[in-house]
């Protein structure tokens, strides 16, 4: 018997291995008892949020294989109302007053209608403490003004005072105007911020003069000046004072009584409006005149705050530390 290797034989005359494959074949009728509860549920989806898929076809086909929901989801900001400066005419050393002054209207800056700046304004510092102090508290704050005049209650603070920031704040605002309306108000008074805005909305931007009508039985807002304890002129008549030789003439006397001549001798504020009775004084148990009164829900402003068992009363009644929550670090009985 004769052999033959195995490598002489012809490739194709070699003996294969039976390969074998596994195929899973599903029978029809099973393939469609699992595929129609998909499709069911596919379509429940898109019956019920039709709107979500929607959205992410929309972000995909804009934005390609990366996208983001951020234009979604931005907070909206609200314009202003009406854009207000209210500027407190105090003294260099009364530091524990602005102190007070800040915490009350910075606890009310929250979800106001309105954009409102409260400064502290007084005139040239003559002390080397005032000097380091000062500047402290500007670091601390940034919200002093400080004029260039001798410090003074009725020989032409209150002229400097409008006569500056119309220069001041100057195009602050890009094209529009700083402010709406600027007040003038005294470091003795308790301003409730949101109902001076409420109060505000509806008055005209242009031409107008708001506040306290002296005298103090008066209603008529023609008839005299508003008190010098807040009062808000719009911002083109703020511009007038400061560019009129009018009220330049005229700066001696008492300040409010002196704006209240500027406006009638340039006849101007033809819009006027008296706040009465929401801005008074402190309520005394004998009045001594009809400026003062007890408090009342309504107030937009107290006035004649001049210490702090005063500003605690006018406060309790306010309920304005109702905020404050039971700690462990404090007790307060």
């Amino acid at each position: 018997m004769a052999f033959v290797k195995p490598s002489s034989l012809p490739l194709h005359d070699l003996p294969m291995k039976k390969q074998h494959s596994l195929s899973l074949k599903l029978p029809q009728c099973t393939t469609a008892l699992i595929l129609l509860p998909l499709i069911f549920l596919g379509f429940i989806y898109l019956f019920l949020y039709p709107k979500d898929f929607y959205l992410q076809s929309l972000v995909t086909s804009c934005t390609g294989s990366t996208y983001t929901v951020a234009n979604f989801t931005d907070p909206v900001v609200r314009k202003p109302d009406f854009r207000l400066l209210i500027g407190v005419l105090t003294r260099a050393d009364w530091y524990e007053r602005r102190h007070l002054l800040r915490m009350v209207y910075s606890l009310q800056m929250g979800n106001l209608t309105a954009h409102i700046d409260v400064k502290y304004v007084f005139c040239r510092l003559y002390k080397d403490d005032q000097r380091i102090l000062v500047p402290l508290e500007i670091l601390a704050h940034d919200d002093i003004i400080i004029m260039d005049c001798e410090e003074n209650l009725n020989d032409g603070k209150t002229y400097s005072f409008f006569s500056s920031v119309a220069s001041m704040f100057n195009g602050t605002n890009g094209d529009q105007k700083p402010y709406d309306y600027v007040m003038k108000a005294d470091d003795d008074i308790f301003i409730r911020l949101q109902k001076l805005i409420d109060s505000l909305n509806p008055m005209p931007r242009e031409d107008m003069y708001y506040g306290f009508v002296i005298p103090c039985d008066s209603m008529d807002p023609f008839r005299e000046y508003m008190s010098g304890m807040g009062y808000i002129l719009s911002w083109d008549l703020v511009e007038w004072i400061a560019s009129s030789d009018i009220p330049k003439k005229n700066i001696k006397g008492p300040e409010d009584m002196m704006a209240g001549r500027w406006l009638q001798d340039g006849n101007k504020a033809k819009n006027r409006f008296n706040t009465k009775p929401a801005m008074y004084d402190f309520p005394i148990p004998v009045p001594i005149d009809t400026c003062s009164h007890e408090f009342i829900p309504d107030t937009i402003a107290v006035h004649r705050l001049k210490d702090n068992p005063k500003w605690a009363m006018t406060l309790k009644y306010f309920n304005f530390t109702s905020g404050l929550k039971p700690s462990r670090f404090y007790r307060i009985d």
